[in-house]
């Protein structure tokens, strides 16, 4: 692999053995083999237990544009920032391992990384086709009070797990969010936070950078880590907690 790459994909993953099976990373191999640029794919692996962690680790021995790393159970932010910081592309995405969004939506928001954008956003439709109506009620309520709180009023979608970078704002704002929780710290279980997304691009609207909210394809998938009731707790907690960030002005440049 080159020195230097175009774009880097960054995939956390959790406990993935049911959608590694489907052979999620064989299409994205597919897909990005196909395209003219230089790329890599970098799947950090959050302290799966399941079998997952022997399952890349004969992968990116067969595929030379895969990296692993592997870290203790830090949650998304934490799998996420470690992989965008290792990153070497121009530009850089962060995308779900169950391809929910489908890695060929890429090309609807590379025309935006560096043309006059910092950050190109997915967003989904309102509706979330197929997703249950307690999911749809979840999401409308957060999207509410997020901007009571918290503001972002120019964007609608800020909880898209399909998220691309320019490599300086990557390095900023992923740094600055390292820094501030101290590397991360471990957790029990999986879960569905909230405020990883919400801060990041806080701090993006904050230190000035342009984000384009692009409108992408995006299919609901079952997943047992979704709880309506407690993660529509923890999602007003993490907004209560950024809320009082920005009262005490922690967010800095």
């Amino acid at each position: 692999m080159a020195d230097k790459v175009y774009l880097s994909v960054v995939i956390p993953s959790y406990n993935e053995m049911p959608n590694l099976r489907k052979g999620v990373l064989d299409k994205i191999d597919h897909y990005l083999s196909r395209q003219k640029y230089s790329w890599e794919v970098i799947i950090v692996d959050d302290g799966s237990d399941d079998g997952s962690w022997e399952f890349f680790d004969e992968f990116v021995k067969e595929n030379r544009n895969f990296r692993l790393i592997k870290g203790s159970h830090l949650g998304k932010a934490g799998a996420v920032t470690a992989g965008m910081l290792e990153a070497k592309g121009e530009v850089r995405l962060f995308t779900d391992m169950d391809q929910a969004t489908p890695i060929e939506e890429t090309e609807k928001l590379l025309p935006f990384a560096g043309e006059g954008f910092d950050l190109a956003i997915g967003s989904r439709s309102t509706n979330r086709k197929g997703s249950p109506f307690s999911r749809r009620i979840m999401s409308r309520g957060m999207i509410v009070l997020r901007k009571l709180m918290v503001g972002l009023y120019n964007i609608e979608d800020t909880q898209c797990g399909f998220k691309i970078f320019t490599e300086e704002a990557a390095n900023k704002l992923f740094k600055k969010i390292y820094d501030f929780h101290h590397g991360f710290s471990k957790i029990h279980g999986s879960n569905v936070a909230a405020g990883f997304d919400i801060e990041l691009l806080y701090l993006a609207n904050k230190f000035g950078y342009k984000i384009k909210e692009v409108p992408v394809e995006w299919l609901y998938v079952e997943s047992r880590r979704v709880s309506p009731i407690n993660d529509s707790i923890n999602g007003i907690v993490d907004l209560l907690r950024i809320r009082a960030n920005i009262f005490k002005k922690a967010y800095t440049n």
